[in-house]
């Protein structure tokens, strides 16, 4: 049942350390209860790298970062931080151990967590209040459970940012004029889930020779995307590279940046990332790229229609059954399944995609 609050809680706690797209989607779940809460003070203890990225675009809200690095060191430090602290609601939207410990040192007489059937790595031992279950639900619409469980029904999922003056100027850097762009954000954080270099590479020439478009590479620091991003440069044809040079920004950017760039954009090309999902918080389209994982569960909330999804038919080939037979989580990061996704496929879709934005 709904825990009914009236009046509202004066102080929320929102749990949920990391990754930047499970960030995104916690971010829609507090934009509902701000809205229905108006008055209400909201604290969100969040991993380091993600708070750079909210705190950019949530700035009523108190963040208390945890250096995941660091376990023990943190651990006493935040212990400090939260003793003098009291919450009238914790919402532990984080199902790991760590995040479960840290939940101990909030104080707060309701501890809302996920159901029993979801709650993994003993979530169920730290709370003493459950979301409603439900089974084969999207990850942000799991965290709009926790809406409902409020006593609260959320409309459709919104986040109404403003981005910081400094991303608005670093995209029109980039994104000058009306041309259209595509951004491909080649990597996710699993190595397994990423695409090759060489169909990234014969996208961006497509979108560039049938479509004319700017093709802005975008990423992280890591070796793994400097990598992949220079691969895609060596790999474009010549004659695309006459017309238009790719624009290789991996590594040169911060999140609120690349957020600024993403809400300027045309459409983004990426795997199963975090870009996909900060891209659908600005209301980009997303071609999402899905074999190690699922598109229904974890794909770009309003352009899963664009996602190319082989999930099903990696799942017979590495398991021999189809993937509804196999749980809903489950991920298949085995090398090689994101081949199952043909360019030709991507280009269909950019080119559906792009006669949608012509009609509109």
């Amino acid at each position: 049942m709904p825990h009914r609050f009236d009046p509202p809680p004066q102080t929320v706690c929102v749990l949920r350390l990391s990754a930047i797209g499970d960030t995104c989607h916690a971010a829609a779940a507090l934009r509902a209860l701000n809205e229905a809460w108006p008055q209400t003070r909201f604290t969100w203890i969040i991993g380091r790298l993600e708070a750079k990225l909210m705190s950019a675009i949530l700035p009523d809200v108190e963040f208390i970062t945890f250096d995941k690095s660091g376990m023990t060191r943190e651990l006493l430090r935040l212990r400090k931080v939260l003793k003098p602290r009291r919450f009238d609601l914790l919402l532990d939207m984080q199902l790991s151990i760590r995040a479960s410990l840290v939940s101990t040192l909030v104080s707060s007489p309701v501890k809302l967590g996920f159901d029993r059937a979801r709650a993994r790595e003993l979530q169920w031992l730290f709370t003493n209040a459950q979301i409603a279950s439900a089974a084969s639900e999207h990850v942000l619409d799991s965290f709009l459970g926790f809406v409902r469980a409020c006593g609260i029904q959320p409309g459709a999922a919104s986040w109404n940012i403003t981005l910081p003056a400094g991303a608005r100027d670093y995209a029109d850097r980039l994104i000058p004029d009306s041309r259209p762009t595509l951004v491909i954000s080649p990597c996710s954080s699993h190595r397994a889930r990423n695409w090759s270099a060489e169909r990234y590479a014969a996208v961006a020439d497509h979108a560039a020779r049938i479509h004319g478009m700017r093709v802005i590479l975008a990423g992280g620091r890591s070796a793994q995307e400097q990598d992949m991003g220079a691969a895609i440069v060596a790999a474009a044809a010549v004659d695309v590279k006459a017309r238009t040079p790719i624009v290789n920004q991996i590594g040169k950017d911060t999140l609120p940046e690349l957020l600024g760039l993403l809400g300027k954009a045309t459409v983004l090309v990426s795997p199963d990332s975090g870009p996909v999902h900060m891209a659908t918080m600005v209301g980009l389209p997303v071609i999402g790229l899905y074999a190690a994982t699922r598109s229904a569960r974890a794909g770009p909330y309003y352009s899963r229609q664009w996602c190319v999804d082989k999930y099903d038919e990696a799942a017979r080939r590495v398991f021999g059954k189809p993937a509804a037979a196999i749980p809903w989580t489950k991920k298949i990061e085995r090398p090689g399944v994101m081949d199952l996704i043909g360019v030709k496929e991507v280009t269909d879709k950019l080119d559906a995609l792009i006669a949608r934005t012509k009609l509109a």
